[in-house]
């Protein structure tokens, strides 16, 4: 999670854009904030 930019502060959130990105897989969200990482994220 070091290398997330400080987009969101919510750490829960942040460890599922980790997660994602990590592993590989889809995040779908509704939150804007986390939308606004790179990655694997699909806002819905």
């Amino acid at each position: 999670m070091r290398h997330l930019p400080d987009v969101h502060r919510d750490p829960f959130d942040r460890i599922l854009v980790a997660q994602a990105t990590v592993k590989g897989l889809l995040l779908l969200t509704h939150d804007p904030l986390v939308k606004a990482y790179s990655g694997p994220i699909e806002a819905v």
